[in-house]
């Protein structure tokens, strides 16, 4: 007997341990190639069509990699950067289970996208207390189509799913599957106290963890970073390829010139210092961009929008013992800070991203290390 695809990735999500038995019946009852487009892009740029290829579709379909779903309208240069995607399986089962979620619990999901996520909700909790909500038209109406074809009548909001939905308010849980830099205050003013919230969160430096925060009872949130997990982000926080390639510095613009003997891999390649640097500098962007001998030359560029100021960092692996070039404008001195807020986080013991956490009130975010009396600074 042939086993079903969907229930080999059952399988090898629970041999990894991120699937628990709370969550079992729901990913086998209902299957991920049910809500995933008729054309996917696969992690390395293969664009995989069920009419042409309809079993390399379906392999890829329970692959446990996530799959791109929606795609910009291109960059000048051709490219078309992700903006909608399938998260990987066993990203969904371990949020899933992070989040702590049981019948009887109302439930708000911000980015519905192919509504696989609020099927599975809706399956464990039931769907008369899911309402899942979707910034884009098109993906709502097709979650919708998905989710009764599978039998489902979860309530399907398009609008902006930062705003939260007050109908159906307090909910006892938040899960957002669209990154934040912010955490809208709307979750926690529209989850009962006691609930949980639970984001993916990042600064314009470093996308990649989640926030797990608890809902206390005088309008406030907090908790600590968890997860290493990298999202699209919610729509009105991303940047585009086009809006970051106009703001790196052209090379005649006026600048000051100094040397460094530290390489980007030190406080940039550490998931740990990345992230730590992320807080202390959380409006700077970075680009990297290589040249022909990629690896050995290449150029790293921190720009802050807001001042216009900027940092070019150049390496060439021929001028380690010189050091490497930067350059600095604005009244920012970019480079300088991210030097100094790497020497903070060696001289704190090197902490990982689990030691921080964030307090979310009606006035303000502000991130803390160890304990929330330990402030390292507010969330712009």
């Amino acid at each position: 007997m042939v086993t079903p695809p969907h229930e080999k990735l059952v399988a090898r999500l629970e041999q990894a341990g991120v699937l628990t038995r709370y969550w079992r019946e729901a990913f086998t009852g209902i299957e991920r190639h049910r809500f995933l487009p008729d054309r996917i892009i696969t992690p390395d740029g293969e664009v995989v069509d069920r009419d042409t290829d309809p079993r390399r579709w379906l392999a890829s379909a329970y692959d446990d990699l996530p799959i791109v779903t929606q795609v910009d309208e291109g960059n000048e240069d051709g490219s078309a950067p992700p903006i909608s995607s399938a998260s990987k399986p066993s990203v969904v089962a371990d949020m899933l289970r992070r989040l702590d979620a049981s019948p009887g619990m109302r439930v708000l999901e911000v980015g519905t996208g192919t509504g696989y996520n609020a099927a599975l909700l809706s399956h464990r909790l039931g769907e008369e207390d899911v309402v899942t909500i979707e910034v884009d038209a098109d993906l709502a109406e097709r979650a919708r189509e998905r989710l009764l074809g599978v039998g489902l009548c979860t309530l399907v909001i398009t609008g902006d799913g930062t705003q939260g939905w007050p109908a159906r308010a307090p909910f006892d849980r938040v899960i957002s599957t669209v990154a934040v830099r912010r955490v809208p205050y709307h979750w926690v003013a529209q989850t009962r106290p006691g609930g949980r919230i639970l984001t993916p969160w990042g600064t314009a430096l470093h996308n990649g963890v989640l926030a797990d925060l608890h809902v206390g009872p005088h309008g406030t949130a907090h908790g600590r970073f968890t997860g290493d997990v990298a999202f699209m982000w919610v729509r009105d926080q991303r940047v585009t390829g086009r809006t970051l390639k106009a703001h790196v510095p052209p090379k005649v613009r006026e600048s000051t010139l100094t040397r460094t003997r530290l390489h980007p891999h030190e406080p940039l390649g550490d998931f740990g210092a990345s992230f730590a640097i992320g807080l202390h500098m959380p409006t700077v962007l970075k680009r990297i961009e290589f040249e022909q001998d990629r690896g050995r030359r290449f150029t790293v560029h921190l720009v802050d929008p807001g001042t216009g100021s900027w940092a070019s960092w150049h390496v060439d692996h021929g001028s380690r013992r010189s050091g490497y070039q930067v350059r600095q404008h604005g009244p920012r001195s970019l480079f300088t800070e991210l030097e100094s807020a790497y020497a903070w986080w060696r001289r704190e013991g090197r902490p990982e991203h689990t030691r921080f956490g964030l307090t979310v009130s009606a006035e303000r975010q502000s991130v803390w290390l160890d304990h929330e009396s330990r402030v390292i600074g507010s969330m712009p």
